[in-house]
């Protein structure tokens, strides 16, 4: 991708940077990096972020302005993505409903869905989650048995889901279900959206390494939907999936990768703490951190290249290259800020406080499961697009 800006997309830049300079102050400033993806922490400040992100008009970047968006091109989201993690604000709140259903519906949805749904989000007044992984179905997606029967007028739910990220604060939750159960393993499933202040929908958080409870998990106990909210074709759930993850594992990506480059800074300061010097081998690690941290970043921009010519890398391709780095990379991140912290990594602040460096150790600890386990992509990887032999399969 060539980095030199236009005029327009240099002065797109200073518009952000300015917009964030005015805005990014008081507790936002005070709260900058809280709340990853792994961590709750702040929630009612990172929505009041998100408000004020979206009287700003920046959310909802290249969305069509009628459903609430603001029209822009791939490159000013480009420059928007690489200029907001460079400021590390809070954590946003609203990357279910902005950054994966919202696109999935723009892309799946029929034009009553999208007024309907679309719209709440972009204002930050409906909150979503993903029903997607079950005990059993998490990396095999396609053997989820969480089922859905037609009663008249309405969808009737029964299962279980799993590791539903901010599923305790959504009124909204996309679930994959399994509609016609005699069909082979990758049809008859289909997304329903499934409102979850009802008798039949019972959320119970799960409380994670680093103290904090995240994710959830969901009892579907004859939960009902109207039979209108399907996304996409009845039994053709499986490929609006895919294009969910996608995204997930695509351009939403890019933020996060290019977060590592800050953390990458606060490793180095952290083994210089003191007048330290780093130990060679220390020095080593930091470089190797360094590296990483610029090689996701590139990994990041071919991929939005691929997405925005159409040309080069299949960007399914690109995104599963890219999960997989950038989930072994922060991994070896945290490992060497807990090296480079020394002994005093092992302290922690009252009521188990931990410091971002410390959340960035744990928090790791599940990169390589979540979003697709790095063995399923490795395997996908081999077999799609090396043309390996499949993996042999248990009877």
């Amino acid at each position: 991708m060539d980095l030199t800006l236009s005029p327009e997309l240099t002065d797109f830049r200073e518009e952000v940077r300015t917009w964030l300079a005015e805005h990014l102050v008081g507790e936002f400033a005070r709260h900058r990096g809280v709340g990853f993806s792994w961590d709750a922490e702040a929630w009612d400040l990172r929505v009041a972020w998100d408000r004020e992100l979206a009287a700003g008009g920046w959310l909802c970047l290249g969305w069509p302005e009628e459903y609430g968006g603001r029209a822009a091109t791939i490159d000013q989201q480009l420059v928007f993505q690489l200029e907001y993690a460079l400021a590390d604000p809070p954590y946003r709140a609203t990357t279910q409903g902005q950054d994966l259903f919202g696109p999935t519906l723009l892309h799946f949805g029929t034009p009553e869905q999208k007024a309907r749904f679309l719209p709440p989000i972009a204002r930050v007044e409906e909150f979503w989650g993903q029903g997607f992984s079950e005990p059993g179905a998490g990396s095999d997606l396609a053997g989820l048995r969480t089922r859905a029967w037609r009663d008249g007028d309405e969808w009737v739910i029964d299962g279980q889901k799993v590791w539903t990220s901010h599923g305790g604060y959504a009124d909204w939750l996309y679930v994959l279900c399994r509609t016609d159960p005699d069909a082979p393993r990758h049809r008859g499933i289909s997304m329903l959206v499934v409102p979850t202040d009802q008798p039949g929908v019972d959320i119970r958080w799960i409380r994670n390494v680093l103290g904090g409870d995240d994710f959830c998990e969901v009892y579907f106990d004859g939960a009902r939907t109207r039979a209108d909210l399907v996304v996409g074709e009845v039994d053709a759930g499986w490929g609006v999936a895919m294009g969910a993850l996608g995204t997930e594992r695509g351009t939403t990506m890019l933020a996060e990768n290019l977060r590592l480059q800050r953390e990458v800074e606060l490793i180095t300061e952290a083994a210089r703490a003191g007048g330290r010097e780093p130990t060679g081998a220390l020095r080593r690690d930091l470089a190797r951190a360094w590296t990483d941290a610029r090689i996701a970043e590139w990994n990041g921009l071919r991929l939005m290249t691929a997405i925005k010519t159409g040309r080069g890398v299949d960007p399914v391709v690109q995104s599963s290259v890219s999960k997989v780095f950038a989930s072994r990379a922060h991994t070896r991140l945290g490992e060497t800020a807990m090296r480079a912290r020394d002994a005093a990594s092992e302290l922690v602040g009252e009521d188990y406080a931990l410091d971002r460096l410390q959340q960035v150790f744990l928090g790791t600890r599940a990169e390589s499961v979540f979003g697709g386990t790095q063995q399923i992509q490795l395997n996908m990887l081999s077999e799609r697009t090396l043309g390996l032999p499949r993996e042999p399969r248990r009877a």
